[in-house]
């Protein structure tokens, strides 16, 4: 089984709605039983409160639904479980490593390096924005899914 973390702030947002996205798209490729995925934020702001109202909206769009999901705050263990530990900005990278160098041989990396053909290297956070936002980090989002899904694949099933 290939374990899967996405990392953000307070887990409300962007690392939510990247494992609501994903989840989706490992069970279209009839890979739920090979692929486990979880997210966390950083910090404790939110833990065991639901997406962010608006990231859920953006994401039933798309036929997406994160309304089970609860935030939690990453922690060391997790960095010993997960195969990918996937930030989604430097500022979450930073955090990500400071804490490995507790727990030697995580796999840490930018969300977006799954999705070469984008310029950005960060998701942003939407929560200050206006509906927009959560539509563009629903587009980058799925670029890189798509993108670590093949990675996957390719590296372990």
């Amino acid at each position: 089984m290939v374990k899967v973390l996405f990392v953000c702030t307070g887990n409300i947002c962007r690392s939510p709605t990247a494992e609501g996205v994903f989840d989706k798209l490992v069970k279209e490729a009839g890979l739920a039983d090979d692929v486990h995925i979880e997210s966390a934020g950083t910090t404790a702001y939110h833990v065991g409160e639901p997406p962010d109202r608006r990231s859920q909206a953006a994401a039933r769009q798309r036929g997406i639904d994160l309304s089970q999901q609860r935030a939690r705050q990453v922690n060391e263990a997790d960095l010993r479980t997960f195969d990918y530990i996937l930030a989604m900005d430097e500022d979450h990278l930073n955090d990500l490593a400071r804490i490995a160098r507790t727990t030697p041989g995580t796999r840490l990396s930018r969300f977006l390096d799954f999705a070469p053909n984008r310029p950005e290297q960060d998701v942003p956070d939407p929560y200050y924005g206006g509906p927009n936002g959560f539509e563009n980090v629903l587009d980058m989002i799925e670029d890189a899914a798509r993108g670590l899904l093949a990675d996957i694949r390719a590296n372990h099933l």
